[in-house]
Formats: structure tokens, sequence, C-alpha cells
């Protein structure tokens, strides 16, 4: 199974500021993901046509099952999180990880199953985009470990936490997450993949963190030069094993 983890940034290029949506179905479609987990996705916004993001892109790349999550209302039209699927989706929720006064953000929730070898596997995928500071995003961990349904997940549960976390030094996967039994699947410290900023990515901002019975074959930052163009961020890919429990 592969996932892959993308800031979209509303399909405006990092460099260009041009909006091309086709560019980021492009380089999802060359990884071929079985999951895209996609942020700052826009829906029924002025500045990118009022286009149904996560629905056209679900769409164009045939997947059939898409969820999102909307953490930002604007005065015309909203954003958030989107998580397309190959897999069907029998549960979705937004968890709200709004800290204080700061900007509203959000992890969108999605329970998938999976059929592997004539059997069924479920897998609990957190879609998450966190804060710009240190305290807020390890109180949005918090909330995240703490909230329905993650917090009543045993560990042998298969789960990906996969998103933008804005994390630089790579604190979370080294404390909390780390605490709460999950790997970094996309690397530690110095060895982990830089996706920001996406015309010579220095920051591993965009990370993917497994637990229960997963096995992680792989992991990789995109290269093509149209990832390079189509956004401020470039995705972050995983290939992964569901195991029996």
């Amino acid at each position: 199974m592969r996932v892959l983890s993308w800031n979209i940034h509303k399909g405006i290029g990092g460099v260009d500021r041009r909006y091309a949506l086709g560019r980021i179905g492009a380089v999802i479609r060359h990884y071929d993901p079985d999951v895209a987990l996609l942020q700052e996705v826009d829906k029924a916004v002025p500045r990118t046509r009022r286009d149904d993001q996560a629905e056209l892109l679900a769409d164009t790349l045939g997947f059939p099952h898409v969820a999102f999550g909307d953490n930002v209302r604007l005065s015309e039209g909203r954003y958030g999180n989107a998580t397309l699927s190959r897999f069907p989706i029998s549960e979705q929720r937004n968890i709200n990880l709004k800290f204080s006064v700061k900007k509203k953000r959000g992890g969108l929730y999605t329970e998938l199953h999976a059929r592997v070898n004539g059997r069924h596997r479920t897998l609990h995928v957190f879609n998450i985009h966190l804060g710009l500071s240190g305290v807020e995003r390890r109180w949005q961990i918090r909330r995240l470990l703490s909230s329905d349904p993650l917090a009543h997940l045993d560990r042998n549960s298969r789960i990906i936490i996969g998103g933008d976390t804005n994390d630089w030094s790579g604190a979370l996967g080294r404390g909390q997450l780390r605490k709460a039994g999950f790997l970094a699947a996309t690397g530690s410290g110095a060895r982990a993949t830089a996706t920001f900023p996406a015309w010579r990515p220095v920051g591993a901002l965009d990370r993917i963190f497994t637990r229960g019975a997963l096995q992680v074959h792989g992991h990789f930052g995109a290269r093509m030069e149209m990832a390079r163009q189509a956004s401020d961020h470039r995705p972050i890919i995983v290939d992964c094993e569901l195991l029996a429990r």
C-alpha cells in the first residue's frame, strides 16, 4: 500500500503563484498512491475558481472515496484537509485542533477498509495540519492522541498519522508520538526527508507516522520537476504493508 501526503497550497505554485490544479493531479497520478492525504485544499473559494478541489482531484484521478474536513471558513468558501482513498471509507470526522487564538487547524480522521489477500484489513488514518509554534503543536498532538477515536484504539490497530506538521526540528516524533508508540516512517533527525520549500527542500515539515500492524518498506520525497512547481511543499510518499493483527 502506498500513502502520499502533500500540502498542495490550494494548487497555487510556490514560485510562479499560478493556480493550476492539473499540476497537482499530474504529480499524484505519477506516484500512484492508494491513499492521498492533502492539506490546504479549497472548496468554493474565488481565488481557485470556486472549485471543489477534493472532488475534482478524486474524479480526475479515479479515487472512488473522498473525505473533506474544512478548518477555515472564509467570506466565500472554505479550506482544510482532504483524504482520497482507493479503499472504502466507513467513518470520517474532523477533529478540532484550534489552539487559543491561533489560526484554526484540524485533523481529518477516516476509517478505511482494504482487502488484502482475500482478508479485510482496517486502517485508521489521521490527516493533520499543525500550527507554527512549538507550544501550539505539542498541545495539538496531545489533543489528537486523547481524541475519540484515537484514544480508544489499541497498540495493534493499524494507524497512520500524516500531514504538514510544521515541525522543523522533528520534536514531535522524538517526544509525544514516540511515547505513544508511533514510528517516524519518513525518517528522523538528519535522515528525515525534506519537503519544504518545494524549489529546494531543507525542512522536513511533511511527515508520516505509523503504529500497530503495519510494516514500512520505504519512503521518499517527490523529485519530479512538476512537484517542484505545483505547490510550496513537495509530497512525501511511504510504502507499507498491512499486517495481520
